[in-house]
């Protein structure tokens, strides 16, 4: 009996001692997998998260990486203004998030963190208006533009979808605690009975379409007080269903995964594209702001020529030397002057509006544009003006051709083109394969014929493949053992008898691809259009740059003699009205001209797909001068080697082998090829240095291009 006695304590003893242990374990789990992490944690970690796919994804799409965060701070030239030139605001919301009322229950005290930009630095002098160049505007717009920051959310949000569709075949840990309490008044006595029971598992879901799932359960309550039972109320429980038909294999698992990663990439492209795209339309907006704020020079010229004319007029009438129908033809061009500079000057500040709309900056901002790069333009023009004059001069004292002498068209030449002015094929390749938007769609092509795989499989029968076990503590003496568990197995046949739904969506599959394949041949033909039209547009441009340069010329010559021979009375006040209204146009358009031809130029970059745009705004231009250069350094390596492999074929020295492609031909001459490289090389130079003066100054590419890489892989031009 003493002997019995002391096996039952011992029992008891490692009866006590698991339980204590499992509790231990389920606690220690509970509290692993179900921590309690706070707001600002979660939100942290899915800012690591989404940076990190994007760097990599920055890598692979564009094969560099650069800063990115969505974070905008507090500190923006948009709220300095409204703080520091007192403009009017509706609510706390236009100032920004972190001045937002807190409401009940708010998660996170300290939202949005605190974070400090370049619009810090820039100096807003009381009562003064503030004063930016194109390049302060291009830096602006990215740091304050709605859309901009909009556009760059919506790249941050594909990263958090892809990291979604990662997760689906990760490890999914769960664990959960439930007690119910049940009471039973139907009988002749009450009965009141207490469930508390706790429960851990994890799924997991393979790329081959194989579903893992496990679980652990535990009754607390007879784990804690035996239940009138030595059974510690511990269960297990594990299941695998497997697709062998419909569903199977990781070409169709995967395809939301495949298709979130593709759809990060071509977010990248998109603001990439639009990056581009807004630093145009800044330059566009900020060079119309310019070029009116010529006009409204030239008419208030204009304006004041009129005066002086229709206060001379009116002294010559009343001494009665000039007829009074003169005298009121002066007078109204005096009125209609004034009515065209009080209208250039109402539509300067429109056009000034509208550009700080598009920067992001308030409409009723004190803002002043830089005057330097107003007289850039207006020196480039001054420029051709003294030369064309020089020219003319020179003429009046040649012999003019005989009135009935054959009459020769000069076209339009390319003898003076700029640098980006080159031949239409060349121009359409470059841009059908640098384009990141033609890549984006070409890769929707793609999409679409995988969704037609995926779709075609939804029609077939389903064979899934099964398994269940079971196991719970079925041992008395407080041991924790699983003996005679349950065990199932399951065959589901799932026959394609009713596949209407899967039928149309496997139809719309092949809808999808055909729209795929148009939208790539339509974006083709929009991108061909384009660049066809931008390069007519800046041969227009120059050759009107001239023509106008020429107009302004003789509209002053005119004015000048009309003045003279007017004072001697040989013609009307008709004359010089003319004569001073042509001048005023031909002041316009040559602004227009040099204005048109400079935003042509950045047009054709963009649609390019060679102007490149950091992070801050900036754009990089395209240099034809520095790719032609490394052109000529490629040839001149490729040359070698084919020196070095056939001697007999060119005199060239030795070199070491480059891993390019030759591209030439065998039977082309080598110093044909030579010859035509010099004078290639030698026109881009001599292009560049003449355009120099009527281009904007920008940051140069920080790196080198490889002239051959720019006609075969020109997706990676900068990174070379």
């Amino acid at each position: 009996m003493r002997q019995s006695l002391t096996i039952q304590k011992i029992s008891h003893r490692q009866l006590s001692n698991k339980r204590y242990l499992l509790i231990g374990l389920l606690v220690l789990l509970l509290f692993v997998q179900g921590g309690c992490p706070s707001a600002n944690d979660y939100r942290e970690q899915a800012d690591r998260v989404a940076s990190n796919i994007l760097t990599q994804k920055q890598k692979e799409a564009l094969g560099r990486n650069e800063p990115f965060s969505i974070e905008r701070p507090s500190d923006i030239l948009r709220r300095r203004l409204l703080d520091e030139q007192d403009l009017l605001y509706s609510s706390e919301a236009s100032l920004g998030t972190d001045k937002l009322q807190p409401i009940p229950h708010w998660p996170e005290k300290d939202y949005p963190p605190a974070s400090t930009s370049a619009d810090a630095n820039i100096p807003i002098e009381p009562n003064q208006p503030l004063m930016i160049s194109l390049m302060d505007a291009l830096q602006i717009g990215a740091r304050n533009s709605p859309d901009y920051q909009s556009r760059k959310e919506e790249v941050f949000r594909a990263a958090l979808d892809l990291d979604l569709q990662r997760n689906n075949f990760r490890n999914i840990f769960r664990a959960q605690a439930q007690s119910n309490l049940s009471t039973d008044t139907t009988g002749k006595e009450t009965v009141s009975n207490l469930d508390t029971s706790a429960t851990a598992g994890v799924t997991r879901t393979l790329m081959n379409g194989v579903d893992l799932s496990s679980a652990l359960a535990i009754d607390l309550a007879k784990l804690l007080t035996q239940a009138g039972t030595s059974r510690l109320g511990v269960s297990a429980d594990a299941s695998v269903s497997i697709p062998l038909l419909r569903g199977a294999g990781r070409y169709i698992v995967t395809e939301p995964l495949t298709q979130a990663e593709r759809n990060v990439v071509y977010a990248i492209y998109n603001f990439e594209r639009y990056k581009r795209t807004f630093a145009v339309t800044i330059a566009r907006e900020y060079l119309s702001v310019l070029r009116q704020m010529d006009a409204v020079v030239n008419a208030e010229q204009n304006y004041r020529s009129a005066v002086a004319s229709a206060r001379w007029s009116r002294r010559r009438g009343d001494a009665g030397r000039i007829r009074e129908i003169e005298v009121d033809q002066a007078v109204q061009r005096e009125l209609s002057a004034r009515n065209n500079w009080i209208s250039a000057q109402e539509q300067l500040k429109s056009r000034l509006d509208s550009f700080k709309n598009t920067i992001g900056l308030p409409t009723d901002a004190r803002i002043e544009l830089e005057p330097a790069d107003l007289e850039q333009l207006r020196g480039n023009a001054t420029k051709i003006l003294e030369q064309i004059r020089l020219k003319t001069r020179g003429e009046e004292s040649g012999t003019v051709p005989p009135a009935d002498a054959p009459i020769e068209l000069v076209p339009a030449s390319y003898e003076d083109a700029g640098p980006l002015e080159m031949n239409e094929p060349v121009a359409m390749k470059l841009a059908l394969e640098n384009r990141l938007d033609l890549q984006a769609t070409i890769g929707a092509v793609y999409d679409a014929q995988r969704q037609v795989v995926v779709k075609a499989d939804a029609l077939r029968a389903g064979l899934t493949l099964g398994g269940a076990a079971s196991f719970s503590d079925n041992d008395d003496d407080g041991s924790l053992h699983f003996e005679g568990g349950q065990y199932t197995a399951l065959l589901s046949v799932d026959l394609p008898i009713e596949r209407t739904a899967e039928r149309n969506a496997y139809r719309n599959s092949l809808i999808a691809l055909e729209r795929a394949t148009r939208s790539v041949q339509t974006l083709e033909d929009q991108i061909k259009l384009s660049i066809r039209d931008e390069l007519r547009g800046l041969l227009e441009s120059r050759e009107s740059l001239k023509i106008q340069a020429q107009s302004v010329v003789v509209a002053e010559k005119r004015v000048k003699s009309s003045t003279l021979f007017l004072e001697a009375g040989r013609v009307e006040i008709r004359n010089l009205l003319e004569a001073q209204d042509a001048l005023l146009s031909a002041q316009n358009q040559l602004t227009a001209a040099v204005v048109n031809y400079r935003i042509a130029e950045l047009e054709i970059q963009r649609d390019l797909g060679l102007l490149k745009v950091d992070e801050r705004g900036l754009w990089q231009e395209f240099s034809p001068e520095v790719a032609a250069s490394y052109r000529a350094e490629q040839i001149r390596l490729e040359l070698a080697k084919e020196r070095v492999q056939s001697p007999d074929k060119s005199g060239l020295p030795d070199a070491q082998d480059s891993s390019a492609k030759t591209g030439i031909m065998p039977e082309e001459p080598v110093t044909d090829r030579l010859v035509e490289l010099d004078n290639s090389l030698t026109g881009a130079k001599r292009a560049v240095q003449e355009s120099s003066s009527s281009r904007q100054a920008c940051p140069e590419p920080s790196r080198r291009v490889n002239f051959r890489d720019f006609l075969v892989k020109p997706e990676n031009i900068w990174d070379k």
